[in-house]
């Protein structure tokens, strides 16, 4: 991306899966919002459409994929996997081959990807990690027969490398400076070892998408998106919402957490909030005092606050902001760090407080696609509202649920989750609000009441 970026195109960027980081990463090299697209959490029917959102006047789009190719949701199929977004995209596929401690087996390795789904077009192959110009010889070779090209060989190289922790890569708002510097590096690593032309004509060969760009404002107009219910019902039945008139008399300021402890969010949450009225005003709570002029509700995403759990417990005026607004029964969605943010004490660092909870970290990673159900009636929520969400976490919150949670799952395991009160909905489910745009215009009308 950084690359072809460099050589003057305007490249859109795109993630499989419901990853936040590697979107921040993406933003970086091309200069413009990193987007996901996740056919479990939006349904499949919407990929093109939010591709096309994405990509509009671009050059090129670079779809970077997830895990491996044919890996999806666990235990559906090819739902959600790189093999099946290519597919709705009609997407041809550059498969990047880690070539370390193999030769000839790279041919078998490539024919069986190449094969295994013959609807799945292996448009090229990129090695990766080669070892030498011998090891590479050996590589091309091997793979002179099996009818992939191969588009580039990269060599090993330290200066590209990005830390990890215990939740997958640093941020890049954590490490800017690296970050930049390690981009530009890779990027000069792959104009010297890949045919970019040849990468470029591959995807000018993808066919015509023929889908209509996602447009917030007509999400908004049109509904939510229809997905599988959970097998078992939750709650009573949803509620009509708020009466409010199709056009707002006024926008109501809607702070949204920012900064290096809260880098989760996807692009469109924002898009739908302004579609729906609001005016949408970023904040950085490790070094903001105070909540913006007029800050009517507040979203808080996910992201770091155990890394930097000191500091926010340091920034107290802004805790005591959070608290009132909070208390003042204004509209609050937190999702997994917003939910770390507004208990008591986070590692035992006070923390909003808004919450009769603690929260620290803990051994188990929790990962894994959810289905879910609203079962109280919130700010961002109708009960009954259905809708599917990812958790990923390292952290545990004591209790799980408050007297009225915020959402019953049945995967892994029946439960219920979260906590509503007043206008708050915190929870640790991630939710991506363009398969439930009616949750953006819920939030922002009472925000508006």
């Amino acid at each position: 991306m950084a690359a072809f970026a460099a050589a003057g195109l305007a490249v859109s960027p795109h993630k499989v899966g419901p990853d936040y980081i590697d979107p921040g990463y993406h933003a970086l090299a091309t200069g413009r919002p990193g987007r996901n697209l996740d056919a479990y959490l939006c349904g499949t029917e919407l990929i093109a459409p939010l591709f096309a959102h994405g990509a509009a006047g671009c050059d090129l789009a670079v779809v970077e994929g997830v895990m491996g190719m044919y890996d999806g949701a666990s235990g559906q199929g090819e739902l959600a996997s790189t093999a099946q977004v290519a597919k709705l995209l009609r997407a041809p596929v550059v498969l990047v081959v880690d070539a370390s401690s193999q030769s000839r087996s790279v041919a078998a390795l490539v024919h069986g990807f190449a094969s295994w789904d013959p609807e799945v077009r292996i448009g090229g192959v990129i090695l990766n990690k080669v070892g030498s110009a011998r090891h590479e010889e050996l590589l091309r070779e091997a793979l002179d027969a099996s009818g992939v090209p191969v588009l580039g060989a990269l060599r090993r190289a330290r200066q590209v490398r990005t830390p990890s922790r215990h939740l997958g890569l640093v941020p890049v708002a954590e490490r800017r400076a690296e970050a930049v510097e390690a981009v530009a590096a890779l990027a000069e690593q792959v104009r010297e070892g890949c045919d970019l032309d040849a990468v470029l004509a591959l995807a000018r060969s993808a066919p015509e998408l023929g889908a209509a760009a996602w447009e917030p404002g007509v999400a908004l107009a049109e509904g939510s998106f229809p997905h599988p219910a959970p097998s078992r019902h939750w709650g009573s039945a949803p509620d009509p919402g708020p009466q409010t008139p199709d056009r707002l008399e006024r926008r109501p300021v809607v702070a949204v957490a920012s900064g290096a402890a809260f880098t989760f969010s996807y692009a469109e949450h924002s898009e739908l909030l302004a579609a729906a009225g609001a005016d949408v005003v970023p904040f950085d709570p490790l070094r903001d005092e105070a909540l913006p002029d007029g800050t009517r509700g507040l979203v808080i995403g996910g992201g770091f606050p155990e890394v930097y759990a000191p500091e926010l417990s340091g920034n107290e005026p802004l805790r005591k902001a959070v608290a009132e607004l909070a208390l003042s029964g204004a509209p609050v969605a937190a999702e997994c760090a917003g939910l770390l943010y507004l208990s008591r004490s986070l590692d035992g660092q006070p923390m909003c407080g808004v919450l009769d909870a603690e929260a620290r970290m803990s051994e188990r990673l929790t990962l894994g696609y959810r289905e879910a159900v609203a079962v109280s009636m919130s700010s961002l929520a109708a009960v009954g509202t259905r809708l599917r969400g990812h958790e990923f976490h390292r952290t545990v919150i004591e209790p799980g649920a408050g007297a009225a949670p915020a959402w019953g799952m049945h995967l892994p395991e029946r439960r219920v989750e979260g906590f509503v009160q007043q206008g708050v909905h915190a929870s640790y489910l991630h939710t991506h609000w363009a398969a439930e745009p009616g949750m953006a215009k819920r939030f922002v009308e009472r925000c508006a009441g």
